[in-house]
């Protein structure tokens, strides 16, 4: 075994052997030229979403240069629809996106190992190397190809060849500009303009094609130096609960509540993993407090595109979700009916909302108050952070080459916690950020390993 885990050591050089600058096949119109943010995007955190997808060999190919060409020819055209993610972003404080047709970094890396010694063997954090220019989240750059102008693209990409012929996909994709639901999209929209080059049936992109919502300039002055979630030695691991144990989560959801006279019925995955969750990552904390409970909360991303009562095309392109809060001040509130009856509560409050103006007209008032809008933010920055994107097509993206065998993100984003589909859909895979200390504490938490 030792001999084997040396041999891996060894062989893991990750190289960078080609750049190249990927713009529009064609040019965006005068009229698009200006793209506004909303007031979702500007106050989106300042970001990086970091999005691989892993696929193993394909014969389709003779070399790893036509494949390369092939994703080279396709992401020119894909930006033609994503025309904003080719312009410039200012790095600071953006309001517009100048469509400038500037284009998308290109990097192509090599590993020099087997794609699936690679997937075996790695930690999180060894997928950082995959990601163009370290743009992970909150991690710090100064690498990124940047404009004399201060600004930025807010797309880059990077494809990573394995020993065996496998690739990693990687996309770092600023969160200014899109949410992961619009992330997704971008990359199933890519993958089905690849495969279209091959085959012809594939020419109707009608289903997937982008919709960009015109959005007015407000004069929103928005508060400097919030809290930065990215403080801290944090680590990201991953953890898959089948759904035969998902179900015996829900039993158990269901008796407690029973019990408690407070019944939760036909409770989701993501509320039970939620409860679960946050039960075993704040008794982490407590102990990690030599046993004190810290007062934290509970704050979960919501889908605005199918949850208005106007519902938005799920190809929306920008931040569209509302973020439901609340706070678990002792440890009685850490029952399945307050953190599922809570979530409920807020959920059927977003669903309310007729649409997405009136969502960005709610949010204005809120900015108004800058005070009131920093504590919130300074209080939130303790709370931990759910987003369930077990909807979302991700195991869809299919280049030609086949589904990818594992789709996953990158770390690190303080107390982050996002669920996903396994890629036989049999299961949730939980990426999980939290303190060092807290995850070495919570990967040994029986009632957590109980459902894994």
């Amino acid at each position: 075994m030792m001999r084997k885990l040396l041999n891996f050591s060894r062989r893991q050089l990750h190289t960078i052997v080609s750049r190249d600058i990927i713009k529009p096949s064609s040019p965006t119109p005068s009229h698009l030229k200006t793209y506004n943010l909303s007031l979702f995007d500007q106050l989106a955190v300042n970001a990086y979403i970091p999005v691989v997808a892993f696929y193993p060999s394909s014969s389709i190919y003779k070399s790893s240069h036509d494949k390369t060409l092939d994703l080279k020819n396709s992401l020119s055209r894909t930006l033609n629809q994503y025309y904003p993610f080719a312009g410039k972003l200012a790095k600071s404080r953006p309001t517009t996106v100048d469509c400038s047709d500037d284009g998308v970094e290109f990097i192509e890396a090599r590993n020099d190992c087997p794609l699936s010694d690679f997937l075996r063997h790695s930690e999180h954090e060894d997928f950082d190397k995959l990601f163009p220019h370290d743009l992970i989240w909150l991690k710090p750059s100064s690498k990124g190809h940047s404009h004399e102008s201060g600004s930025t693209t807010p797309l880059f990409v990077q494809v990573n060849h394995f020993s065996c012929g496998g690739v990693a996909v990687a996309a770092s994709l600023s969160h200014k500009i899109a949410d992961a639901s619009s992330c997704l999209n971008f990359y199933n929209h890519w993958a089905t303009v690849t495969r279209s080059q091959h085959h012809e049936h594939d020419h109707d992109l009608s289903h997937i094609n982008p919709v960009f919502i015109p959005y007015k300039t407000r004069n929103v002055n928005l508060p400097k130096n919030m809290p930065n979630r990215s403080q801290g030695d944090y680590l990201t691991r991953s953890v898959v609960f089948p759904n035969s144990k998902i179900n015996e989560l829900k039993a158990k959801v269901v008796s407690m509540t029973m019990e408690a006279g407070e019944p939760i019925m036909n409770p989701t995955r993501a509320e039970c993993l939620t409860w679960l969750i946050h039960k075993c990552a704040v008794a982490a904390a407590s102990k990690r407090n030599s046993g004190v409970f810290k007062p934290t909360g509970v704050c979960h991303a919501m889908n605005m595109r199918s949850n208005l009562v106007e519902s938005l095309p799920e190809t929306t392109v920008g931040n569209l979700y509302l973020v439901t809060e609340y706070p678990t001040v002792n440890e009685s509130e850490l029952t399945p009916s307050y953190i599922i009856g809570e979530l409920r509560k807020r959920k059927k409050e977003c669903r309310s909302i007729t649409n997405a103006e009136t969502a960005l007209g709610m949010v204005a008032d809120a900015c108004s108050d800058h005070d009131a809008m920093f504590e919130t933010a300074k209080r939130l920055d303790d709370y931990y952070i759910y987003s369930a994107i077990t909807m979302f097509p991700t195991y869809g993206i299919d280049f030609g080459w086949g589904k990818p065998v594992k789709v996953t993100c990158g770390g690190v984003l303080k107390n982050f916690i996002i669920m996903m589909d396994t890629p036989s859909g049999d299961g949730i895979d939980v990426v999980m950020c939290l303190d060092r200390q807290d995850m070495k504490i919570i990967q040994n938490d029986p009632e957590l390993l109980a459902f894994c």
